[in-house]
């Protein structure tokens, strides 16, 4: 039985069973459509417009891509070398196009010999449009919040290879209507923005680039027909990683490296002033914390050998935050990390078509060039020397920022070129070497190209609407970088306003599309800066979604919360262990709405593992109360419950 098909029936969310509809006779040369059976039915392409459908299974016609928007001209003869595979050339723009059947998917490729653009596929019904922004979004397409409200998608342009955490988007009219999930192999390069038909639904037109010097002459898009799953996007892609050998495993990361079993149960937190001393380790393990994930950045007074030795015998994996983006003048430099050997500040800064160094975050010195490290590393070693100094004091794992994530760069520099693919396959190279070394490795935002090499990131569990980061710039509202020992940019509580919080923490329109795709592969956690008591107003929500995802609350962690907060996160902790450990490692089966208004959720995870229903309204539902959460293990007799504004 083929890998997909394998994992679509275990997932329970997917495409409909193979071979119900039988191969449509091959298309002649200038017929109007080109036919291929794909898992579902029949997908038709014309190739006049590049316009897809699909007649399903159930004798339902299926859009699944308006014509091209950008002017193709007069397309060539189509040629077919067999009933799984098209072949056809759009001469005046310089593509060529191949359309072939991929395990079930239908799927076109484009290949440009010339530097173009093309805006396609054009996509959107009525019904809702799943998106990968963070842990995922599922929006009615019609819903005025999303078409004009003050954090609309309309109007809005997200860079596929950046902006989302999967490279998909999916569109689904409900159980009976089925749905349409969207990959793109070739993220960087492509963008995806959003407007209303007519009708007042959101519209999604994919636009790629062709460009030789960037390297994204070709652009890949496959098709999937669906059930109509909120999560049938996600699935769709965990079978495709799957089928390429590019799924990762918990449990195979577990046998490599023993140590990574401790973030099963484990919350996260990073720790300041006495979280980051011995004593202070010995106060939250007191508390009853037996698993938990501690960082600390690289600035004064970071965790000492003692300190880590008393975390490690406290059951926890502790490591430091690192960045090997930075560089700036080691005379002037505002943190240690951007310090570096040598030249290496300014000749590894990666330059832009001009020359000119690449200014670095938030205005400070360079972003490094990964190709300028790559190059340097066999004989100057400078990465691995930094690794190994940051973790002298006995740490076990390893934070590196913005590594895994979709901040990639384009080097013109004559000394060091790269394209934003070899910024990604640096990067990913780099971190499998930390990851080889035995340091439980995390980074950013994890994109799922890099869901094999790290075990667990800080930040693809958040949805973050742009209006986050106009807040986050506003140091008054949002807190600084002082005092030193407790930053307010992560200990002050802020509350975010009412269209903030419901873009990105309303239930309904939350949707795990990560962890359908990567749960069982990675551990995600929300981003470090929004820690768990930052946004109080939302606590009893984001409590109820990490449960019912089966993913850890994260934190920052001093004296003070300690002793404000710490019998909170230790009851918090104690409720979430048993159920992390249990389920970590499996796959999301199943997700499901159990009420109309979206508000009572139902997670599956493993063939029964664990089952977790959250409800997040006001009235009870089949006797489990607003605001709380049941989780059943397969051994238990009862459900367990949890009440979080109880703990508060």
């Amino acid at each position: 039985m083929p890998v997909k098909r394998t994992l679509t029936l275990a997932l329970a969310v997917t495409l409909t069973a193979a071979g119900a509809t039988q191969a449509a006779p091959a298309a002649q040369p200038h017929a109007p459509g080109v036919t291929l059976a794909v898992d579902g039915g029949t997908a038709v392409i014309d190739p006049a417009t590049l316009a897809v459908s699909a007649r399903t299974s159930s004798g339902r016609t299926q859009h699944l891509s308006a014509p091209a928007a950008t002017a193709l001209g007069r397309p060539g003869r189509v040629h077919r070398a067999n009933k799984a595979q098209a072949h056809w050339s759009y001469p005046t723009r310089g593509l060529e196009v191949d359309a072939r059947v991929d395990h079930g998917r239908l799927s076109l490729t484009l290949t440009a010999h010339q530097d173009t653009k093309l805006r396609w596929p054009v996509t959107g019904s009525s019904g809702s449009l799943q998106l990968p922004r963070g842990e995922g979004l599922n929006i009615p397409t019609a819903d005025p919040f999303w078409t004009t409200g003050e954090e609309k998608l309309a109007g809005t342009t997200l860079d596929v290879g950046a902006d989302l955490t999967l490279p998909l988007w999916g569109y689904s009219s409900g159980r009976r209507q089925g749905g349409v999930s969207y990959l793109i192999p070739t993220d960087i390069g492509t963008e995806l923005a959003f407007d209303t038909t007519s009708g007042g639904h959101l519209r999604t037109t994919a636009a790629h680039t062709f460009d030789a010097g960037a390297g994204t002459r070709t652009y890949t898009v496959t098709f999937a027909l669906t059930d109509g799953s909120p999560i049938a996007p996600a699935a769709d892609y965990r079978a495709y990683l799957a089928e390429r050998g590019r799924l990762g495993s918990l449990k195979d990361k577990i046998r490599r490296n023993p140590a990574t079993k401790r973030l099963l149960g484990a919350f996260h937190a990073y720790g300041w002033g006495e979280a980051r001393t011995a004593a202070g380790v010995r106060r939250l393990r007191g508390l009853g914390v037996d698993r938990m994930w501690l960082g600390y950045d690289a600035g004064p007074g970071p965790m000492g050998k003692k300190a880590v030795a008393a975390a490690k015998k406290a059951g926890y994996l502790v490591g430091p935050y690192d960045t090997f983006a930075n560089g700036q003048d080691p005379k002037s430099a505002d943190s240690p990390t951007s310090v570096w050997p040598g030249t290496v500040y300014p000749d590894f800064c990666v330059r832009d078509a001009d020359g000119k160094p690449r200014t670095g975050f938030g205005g400070r010195g360079c972003y490094l060039s990964s190709a300028a490290f790559e190059r340097a590393e066999p004989a100057r070693h400078l990465l691995a020397d930094r690794t190994r100094a940051m973790v002298r004091n006995g740490a076990d794992s390893y934070f590196l920022d913005v590594d895994a994530t979709g901040e990639l760069f384009r080097d013109h520099s004559a000394a060091h070129p790269m394209t934003k693919a070899g910024d990604r396959a640096h990067r990913l190279a780099r971190m499998r070497r930390i990851a080889g070394s035995g340091l439980v490795l995390g980074s950013e935002s994890a994109q799922a190209w890099a869901n094999k090499a790290v075990a667990f990131d800080h930040g693809s569990a958040t949805p973050v609407a742009d209006g986050m980061w106009a807040l986050q710039k506003d140091r008054e509202k949002w807190g600084g970088y002082y005092p030193e020992r407790a930053p307010g940019i992560f200990f002050k509580p802020v509350r975010l306003p009412a269209s903030l919080s419901k873009a990105m923490y309303d239930p309904r329109y939350r949707v795990p599309l990560y962890g359908t795709a990567l749960h069982g592969s990675t551990v995600s956690v929300e981003r470090w800066e929004l820690s768990y008591e930052k946004l109080p107003a939302e606590k009893t929500r984001r409590a109820l979604l990490a449960m019912l995802y089966n993913r850890p609350l994260n934190y920052v962690l001093d004296g003070p919360s300690l002793t404000r907060h710490g019998a909170e996160l230790a009851a918090l902790q104690k409720y979430f262990a048993p159920l992390h450990r249990a389920a970590g490692t499996e796959r999301l089966t199943s997700f499901r709405h159990l009420t109309a208004d979206r508000r009572v959720q139902r997670t599956v995870f493993g063939d029964g593992t664990l089952t977790v229903t959250a409800n997040f309204g006001k009235k009870a539902h089949d006797g489990l109360p607003g605001g709380c959460v049941d989780a059943r293990l397969r051994t238990d007799d009862h459900p367990r419950r949890l009440c979080p504004a109880d703990l508060d």
